[in-house]
């Protein structure tokens, strides 16, 4: 790939189909069984992971944001790339444990952790981000269960946001973590119910181009941690800067440089050496090591002449791409990377829709592409993270997108 080729292009035969890992799309989709079906390639998998684990030094470890796509054989796949994984909910820390990942490199976060859940994630030996005063209380109870104190980080609802984030998580009021302001009162409130103190959790924001942005997030939250030196219940050991880092969706959108993000990691592992001794800094990422190795592939059914305008209808979409359609809390809708698989020489300009009774069930709006008929697949690159699982799949009771990792 060169400098010009955009992140979303995937390698194609003399045939025009697209490849993945080394095998034409139609063989997979064959092999698969059924459209539509979502896509991951290996390969690009561990070239992201490898490649971001490289540049980063030891004391920088590299998460897995489970949320981002939490396919069984997909995470496995990545426990083996990555230092640790993230889960936000009990069904991803059953999948998280499965995969021989060991607890004390599992995290827990999320607003609403439900008894039960805290209760699970103490039993386990897992990390838990800690959200709310309530968490404490029942976390505490726990260990005493089991005569094991529950391991915990405070999630801090940070006194500022990720400028040019996609999806904003800090700043103002929030439902995530616990207000700066009353960080203090909380780290007493660990200390005396006897809970083991680790460190801090600190995600500003989500879906980011902008390297300066992330670099300037990552240094203020540092500077937030290290003012709190003084009152901390124990050393830490672990300070998560969050993830932030972002994938391009339309043309107009260059990837992010991450190596500025890099060196920047690395100056600050250099100084948490000489502030917190024996500590390590977190970087959990998703959408940045998964995105780009999915693709979403469904099957043309019909072909439709409306006042000029060409429908190409296919037999998947909003229900099981909520994010490509549009509805998935963009300001601004704009087409995913689409694609017809094979190359014909005619262009012509199309609508990819799916088969629901409403309007919002748009893949593609008046995208050029090549020309398509009936039993021709059709490509939504960029679609490894928040797809499938982020969709309402249960919506007008289509069938499910199959999963497969290749």
């Amino acid at each position: 790939m060169n400098a010009t080729t955009p992140s979303w292009e995937w390698p194609r035969d003399a045939a025009g189909e697209i490849l993945v890992g080394g095998q034409p799309l139609t063989r997979v989709v064959d092999a698969i069984g059924s459209t539509p079906c979502y896509v991951y390639d290996r390969g690009r998998l561990a070239e992201r992971a490898r490649g971001l684990r490289a540049a980063l030094p030891a004391a920088v470890l590299l998460h897995y944001a489970m949320k981002a796509n939490p396919m069984p054989a997909l995470v496995c796949h990545m426990a083996g790339l990555v230092d640790g994984l993230d889960v936000a909910s009990a069904g991803e820390l059953r999948v998280a444990l499965d995969t021989g990942m060991a607890p004390r490199h599992i995290s827990f976060a999320g607003p609403g952790k439900s008894d039960g859940e805290l209760r699970q994630a103490a039993a386990a030996g897992i990390l838990v981000n800690v959200e709310s005063f309530r968490e404490i209380k029942v976390l505490a109870e726990a260990g005493q269960r089991h005569g094991i104190p529950a391991r915990v980080a405070v999630r801090v609802n940070l006194p500022f946001e990720l400028k040019a984030s996609g999806m904003k998580m800090s700043g103002g009021a929030r439902q995530f973590g616990v207000d700066a302001e009353r960080v203090p009162e909380l780290l007493r409130e660990i200390a005396g119910a006897g809970l083991a103190f680790e460190g801090f959790h600190m995600f500003a924001g989500s879906q980011n181009l902008r390297h300066a942005a992330i670099v300037e997030a990552q240094s203020k939250c540092y500077e937030q941690a290290l003012a709190w030196q003084d009152l901390l219940p124990a050393p830490i050991r672990s300070l998560n800067l969050g993830g932030g880092f972002g994938i391009p969706y339309s043309p107009g959108e260059a990837a992010l440089d991450a190596s500025p993000v890099t060196d920047n990691l690395s100056a600050l592992s250099d100084r948490l050496a000489r502030d917190f001794p024996g500590a390590h800094i977190v970087i959990e990422l998703g959408r940045y090591l998964v995105g780009e190795a999915g693709i979403y592939v469904a099957r043309v059914v019909d072909r439709k002449i409306s006042r000029g305008q060409v429908f190409l209808v296919v037999d998947g979409g909003m229900h099981h791409h909520l994010a490509a359609s549009g509805n998935f809390g963009q300001v601004i809708r704009r087409n995913y990377p689409v694609a017809v698989n094979g190359r014909r020489g005619e262009r012509e300009t199309a609508n990819v829709v799916g088969p629901l009774c409403t309007p919002l069930d748009l893949l593609a709006d008046r995208m050029e592409l090549d020309a398509a008929e009936p039993g021709d697949l059709v490509v939504v690159f960029q679609s490894g993270a928040y797809g499938r699982s982020a969709s309402p799949r249960a919506f007008l009771s289509h069938p499910e997108a199959v999963e497969a990792l290749v």
